[in-house]
């Protein structure tokens, strides 16, 4: 639940004081974010902004009941055999707009410790549909100077992030 409780209030920290942002990027530490493509192919700086607009890499899938699991879900706190969908927790991108919602939707939807799924209900209780984007990676990727111009999102050790960032702003194309 600490991860699904930071979540929800850095949605109440951008309804709070970000109330004019247009989109807002939720990451883990571990994810190398590539802001080119975050910014020209994904937001569209030119475009309209979107409202009640969530995309990431979208799951569908269900509850693993097994204990020894990382992602074991107990029956008696979530006894549907599946989930609604879902962006990844390690990126996902929303309109502004989004983060009230959530928030006050929490404030009446029962805590899981899955961060992700938990958005997840909170969208679905909102009848917003996370929009896949095959730009968002949740594995780790090799990397490549081609291939990592392509993503938005991968994953990746803080140790080769750096490198990585250095290499692509060095090597951009005219």
């Amino acid at each position: 639940t600490t991860f699904s409780l930071k979540t929800l209030m850095g949605m109440r920290w951008v309804a709070t004081f970000c109330s004019k942002a247009q989109y807002v990027l939720k990451t883990d530490s571990d994810i190398y974010v590539n802001m080119e493509n975050l910014v020209y192919n994904l937001l569209k700086p030119a475009s309209k902004p979107r409202r009640r607009y969530f995309t990431g890499y979208v799951i569908n899938g269900g509850p693993i009941r097994d204990m020894r699991s990382k992602w074991y879900m107990p029956r008696d706190l979530y006894p549907e055999a599946k989930y609604p969908p879902f962006c990844s927790g390690t990126g996902y991108v929303f309109s502004a707009d989004v983060a009230e919602l959530i928030y006050k939707t929490s404030l009446h939807t029962r805590l899981l410790h899955l961060e992700d799924v938990y958005v997840g209900l909170c969208l679905r209780k909102l009848g917003i549909h996370p929009f896949q984007n095959s730009g968002f990676n949740h594995w780790k990727m090799a990397y490549s100077l081609c291939r990592y111009r392509r993503v938005v999102t991968v994953h990746q050790s803080p140790e080769e992030m750096h490198r990585i960032w250095n290499d692509m702003t060095s090597r951009k194309t005219p």
